[in-house]
């Protein structure tokens, strides 16, 4: 019954470590819980007479229900016909939501910690033009998730916008394929360019990220060899140097292309004429959340809870 169930998410979430969200449901109710650091997005949504759950703001609107707030770091939901009520199963914990939400996760149409992800994406762009500025005949976006930042790169810059790369939209996210091979394939069957707008360009192109490197590595010979005459790589992040173990399968250390370069010798690695990251604290401003409620682990090596020794991606799964 839901008491029997409440009282058993009750007693063992507090032994549950790292970055989890869940939704349990019996006969009569609805459950949904936030992990005690709030790693990862969970919100409630109106629909009709009834409540929902999704990770994202964005599934209300696809069925047509309307956000209501977030499930809060650390709590739990219990929905049922008398309504929501709320409880706290944990002991207080400083909340870290993941900065890659903001980043690269989430979808742009959805609303997190109270913000839009789509302008979020536009300031931190903006704030890399300010940071970064270029000389370029067009600002070129990496798809899908380096649109919103390259339209504000373009915007706060003054230098055109223009869609370079096109996206197969049925190809997933290279950069968490297993193997190598794949990934090297899958930026082939991803990106094709569209060489009128690159040829004899000197091109400002922009990503969200640089995980291990390879497919930006033969992204900027496609845009090389589409005639691009300079590539001035801007990543809206700062460089991945630490793997994460709250959900984000990036492997070890050793994989990670800035665990162990500088930017000099990651634009030479690339084979880029300029490189630039944004900057930890402009990133953080950008998202127009409390700057002290992010995990950052993977940008700053400050990992919000106690990793296990040695750093492969299974670490906590072998605790």
């Amino acid at each position: 019954n839901e008491a029997n169930l409440v009282e058993a998410l009750t007693a063992v979430l507090p032994t549950f470590e790292g970055a989890f969200t869940l939704a349990v449901m019996d006969r009569t109710s609805l459950v949904g819980v936030r992990d005690r650091h709030g790693f990862r997005p969970l919100s409630i949504g109106k629909l009709g007479d009834g409540w929902v759950l999704a990770s994202e703001s964005a599934a209300f609107d696809i069925m047509g229900a309307t956000f209501f707030r977030d499930v809060e770091p650390g709590e739990m939901v219990v929905i049922d016909d008398r309504g929501i009520t709320s409880v706290q199963p944990f002991e207080p914990s400083p909340a870290r939501m993941c900065l890659f939400e903001f980043v690269y996760f989430a979808r742009p149409d959805s609303l997190i910690a109270g913000q839009n992800i789509h302008a979020a994406r536009r300031h931190m762009g903006e704030a890399l033009a300010a940071q970064a500025p270029a000389t370029a005949d067009v600002v070129v976006p990496v798809p899908e998730s380096g649109i919103p930042a390259a339209q504000g790169y373009a915007a706060a810059s003054g230098i055109p916008y223009r869609d370079g790369l096109v996206k197969n939209r049925y190809v997933g996210r290279t950069f968490i394929e297993p193997a190598q091979a794949m990934r090297d394939m899958g930026i082939h069957m991803k990106l094709n360019p569209l060489r009128q707008e690159l040829n004899g360009k000197d091109v400002v192109l922009v990503d969200d990220s640089i995980v291990r490197g390879s497919t930006t590595r033969q992204l900027i010979r496609m845009v090389r060899d589409a005639g691009a005459s300079a590539v001035h790589l801007r990543i809206s992040s700062p460089p991945y140097r630490w793997p994460c173990f709250y959900g984000m399968d990036t492997g070890d250390r050793s994989t990670l292309l800035a665990a162990d370069r500088s930017v000099e010798e990651i634009a030479e690695y690339l084979d880029v004429d300029s490189l630039a990251y944004l900057e930890l604290d402009a990133l953080l401003e950008a998202t127009g959340a409390a700057s002290d409620g992010f995990c950052t682990a993977c940008l700053s090596g400050e990992y919000p809870t106690p990793i296990p020794n040695g750093d492969g991606k299974f670490a906590l799964e072998e605790t």
